[in-house]
């Protein structure tokens, strides 16, 4: 007996001894099943986009944004997150159209004409002086949720809606509440979302 046949008598052993192979992997069977589940992630998807479009035809009667006035604002404004833009008081009514309802990074700059929120990739927002309706600190809104209320929500009217903008400074609120109540006859009012 050679001393390869020697070393591999112990495993032939064994697996003469053993009655039961390893399980065959039934490839079609792995197959189906991925394609089942990419079909319903796909069916999921095509609901939540059908879901907004459908909001967005049901909001089809907010009016176009503002347009922003030429050389009133300047300077770099506050660092924020825009979180988004819902309907007064019910923080989880997203405006879906006009791009309103995309959080992006954004700069806010506030002057005595109005409040301008510049956000990256979509559309800025101007909401006019005029247009103001109120300030508050919030501990959340559709999409963001804090522990504590650092939340900037604007409320203001446009068109026959009044609206809550969520902003959430990246650096504490104390700098762009400061500039809103400078600007404009309002005071910041601590309350939680509800």
């Amino acid at each position: 007996m050679s001393a390869l046949s020697t070393a591999a008598a112990p495993y032939s052993l064994f697996l003469a001894d053993d009655k039961h192979s390893a399980p065959v992997t039934h490839v079609g069977q792995r197959i189906l099943w991925t394609i089942v589940t990419l079909a319903v992630i796909a069916g999921i998807y095509l609901l939540m986009w059908r879901g907004w479009k459908r909001r967005q035809a049901r909001q089809a009667d907010v009016a176009p944004l503002n347009e922003v006035p030429e050389g009133v604002f300047s300077g770099d404004g506050v660092e924020s997150i825009y979180v988004s833009t819902t309907s007064e008081g019910d923080w989880l009514d997203r405006i879906a159209v006009h791009s309103l309802g995309r959080r992006s990074n954004a700069r806010v700059q506030v002057a005595a004409e109005g409040v301008l929120i510049e956000r990256e990739g979509a559309s800025d927002v101007f909401v006019p002086a005029a247009a103001v309706r109120g300030v508050r600190l919030a501990t959340g809104m559709a999409g963001k949720y804090l522990r504590e209320e650092g939340l900037v929500v604007l409320t203001w009217q446009h068109g026959d809606r009044t609206l809550d903008t969520g902003l959430k400074p990246r650096f504490g609120t104390d700098e762009l509440v400061a500039a809103l109540e400078a600007h404009f006859a309002v005071s910041t009012t601590e309350r939680p979302s509800s």
